[in-house]
């Protein structure tokens, strides 16, 4: 069986400047897109059968510059729709709402285009995309290889919580940066963490 490697996308400058990004498509900077082909050196061993990234195409630029032809596009690996805080900082946010934690107190509803989600309708999400790349994992029209989603930082932190059984909420536990990679696997049957929040290393040409 196959592992299941997470990949956030490299720097945007929202991401940079700790904006709330969710369905705003905002590009890698420079710096991002340097994170991004470093990612080639730390997937130069692994045999990737399979690479599923999110529409935005911060995510697909990344796979792009880490070697990796895009196999599938998947809204469901939209970043979390944070609504109305689309754009806006923790630290703005807690101005009005003063200990404000996304993972305790949600979003607030936006326009037409950021109506918001909870983290359970993140969570149905997730489920989603693990109940598609399963049978790829195992082997079925895949050739047993990895599999690779190429996303963003919140939805892959509940995605993770929903590979160990745990509330999506429980993503709050999962520090992930920009241009990271992470693997999911298993030990004697059971969903494990194998690796988190690896930065690739920074020198050496790309294979």
């Amino acid at each position: 069986m196959g592992e299941l490697i997470l990949l956030r996308h490299g720097e945007t400058e929202w991401s940079r400047t700790r904006r709330h990004t969710g369905r705003t498509d905002v590009p890698l900077t420079a710096r991002g897109e340097e994170q991004a082909r470093a990612l080639r050196r730390a997937l130069g061993g692994r045999r990737v059968g399979w690479t599923v990234a999110s529409p935005a195409e911060r995510a697909r630029r990344t796979a792009e510059l880490a070697g990796l032809p895009v196999d599938d596009v998947d809204p469901d690996l939209w970043e979390w729709d944070y609504g109305g805080y689309e754009g806006i900082t923790s630290a703005a946010i807690r101005e009005d709402r003063p200990g404000w934690f996304l993972w305790d107190d949600g979003v607030i509803p936006g326009d037409a285009g950021h109506p918001g989600e909870t983290v359970e309708q993140v969570g149905t999400r997730a489920d989603a995309v693990l109940a598609r790349v399963r049978p790829l994992l195992a082997g079925d029209g895949n050739g047993g290889g990895d599999v690779a989603l190429v996303a963003h930082g919140h939805v892959l932190r509940v995605l993770t919580a929903r590979w160990l059984d745990l509330e999506p909420a429980r993503g709050r536990s999962f520090a992930l940066e920009t241009g990271t990679v992470s693997t999911l696997g298993t030990e004697h049957g059971r969903p494990v963490i194998t690796a988190w929040n690896v930065p690739p290393a920074k020198d050496g040409p790309p294979p």
